[in-house]
């Protein structure tokens, strides 16, 4: 396909009504591909604390990794949303979150028919409006996902990536730090996995504490000797950061802080859950560790209500769940005006990273990456995003550069949930 520019266009004769007739959208498909990986058993399970944690029933064992590392195939399964436009250009995103994908057909799809694949802003709106929960929750992550299919096809269409359409680049390589969701906490596995991951370039490293007050001062012992080994490992100048997943309460949070701001912190991520603005205010008020959340914001309206009450330090927009590229784009702006960095929650990769590479390292300083779980994430993606010194080389293949593996799909399905 030709690269297109808008000066080639006008030299063509085409004007711009035209030129969008040629590009709408004709399909949405919903792709499950099934394949099989190489997995590890009996190690890697560690949990983290979650909000249910404060009943005991729910709340597990303290846990610790096998002696016997075993290794074999395992299935494996991933959807991907395929956009497909008048003049063959498509756009593919993934992995799609499978609720997110019923809602895909369910609602969405008759809906962007015919409309014009170009116009992402007008698209965003329109869904949006659409229904009356499209402001959050499952239908948030459906408008995120084919918002960023949106975005891969128009960087197909004019045969760039998507951090130039969006501005970028800012740097050469993409900066993540390392996500340490599932390794263990027992103290030799935490000092041997941090000077692992160092030894990779990963200067910082985060860790999901699995203690919450429902496990009393033990637990609170644990959570704060985890903090120790990490300083103690990633020595002076290595950036710790802890995620607690809506898993405490404002008193132990504090408490917590207290213990622990002389090991100097770079974030607490998500002490409670993120309606309770006037927690996280008072919290950030109260200590120097600075207070990170965003991951579950859906839109530029809730980080705007966190912005304006100084109760955040670091905001963590998702791009699969706060409105895909075209809202993470404008919630950056609205952060730099208050001068508070965006760290995109790493859920998933390219969309995340193609917005931080558009933005001034000021806003927009790193991404994460979540070491064991991106190890197969992208089973099927032959062009998986893999940091080298703790980097993510950018590429200048068009759109995220995302193509499925032929190879690795063993059995693919097109889905539809529509009766």
């Amino acid at each position: 396909m030709k690269r297109r520019t808008a000066l080639g266009l006008l030299a063509g004769g085409f004007s711009l009504q035209a030129q969008e007739s040629k590009c709408r959208i004709e399909a949405l498909e919903l792709w499950e591909y099934q394949g099989t990986r190489e997995a590890e058993r009996g190690v890697n399970g560690q949990y983290q604390v979650q909000p249910l944690h404060a009943y005991d029933a729910y709340r597990p064992k303290e846990y610790r990794d096998g002696p016997v590392v075993e290794k074999g195939p395992q299935k494996t399964s991933a959807i991907y949303l395929k956009l497909k436009a008048s003049g063959g250009v498509e756009g593919l995103y993934g992995p799609v979150d499978r609720e997110a994908a019923i809602v895909i057909d369910q609602q969405i799809r008759a809906f962007l028919i015919g409309k014009d694949a170009l116009a992402g802003d007008v698209a965003w709106d329109q869904l949006w409006r659409l229904n009356r929960h499209g402001r959050s929750g499952i239908f948030m992550m459906a408008i995120s996902a084919v918002d960023n299919a949106l975005w891969d096809l128009r960087g197909r269409y004019f045969q760039a990536p998507v951090y130039r359409l969006l501005g970028g680049p800012s740097r050469n390589s993409v900066e993540v730090y390392g996500s340490c969701l599932g390794s263990s906490l027992e103290p030799a596995k935490v000092a041997a996995r941090a000077k692992e991951l160092l030894a990779q370039g990963f200067r910082n490293q985060k860790w999901f504490l699995a203690d919450g007050p429902g496990s009393g001062s033990a637990g609170f012992a644990r959570n704060v000797r985890v903090a120790q080994i990490l300083r103690e490992s990633l020595g002076s100048g290595g950036g710790m950061m802890f995620d607690v997943f809506n898993g405490w309460d404002l008193p132990y949070a504090l408490q917590w802080c207290k213990e622990v701001e002389g090991l100097r912190p770079r974030w607490l991520e998500e002490p409670f859950s993120s309606e309770k603005v006037d927690a996280y205010a008072r919290l950030s008020a109260s200590t120097s560790v600075p207070i990170a959340t965003g991951e579950h914001f859906y839109g530029r309206w809730e980080v705007h209500q966190f912005l304006k009450a100084d109760a955040v330090r670091v905001v963590q927009a998702d791009p699969e769940w706060c409105g895909g590229v075209s809202e993470l784009k404008k919630i950056c702006t609205l952060a730099s005006i208050y001068d508070v960095p965006v760290i995109p929650h790493g859920h998933n990769l390219h969309a995340a990273v193609h917005v931080v590479a558009s933005e001034s390292p000021t806003t927009c300083p790193l991404s994460e990456y979540l070491v064991l779980k991106m190890a197969s994430y992208y089973h099927f993606d032959t062009n998986s995003l893999i940091p080298k010194n703790g980097r993510i080389n950018l590429s200048e293949r068009p759109g995220f550069g995302m193509e499925i593996s032929r190879e690795r799909v063993e059995k693919s399905k097109l889905l539809s949930w529509n009766p």
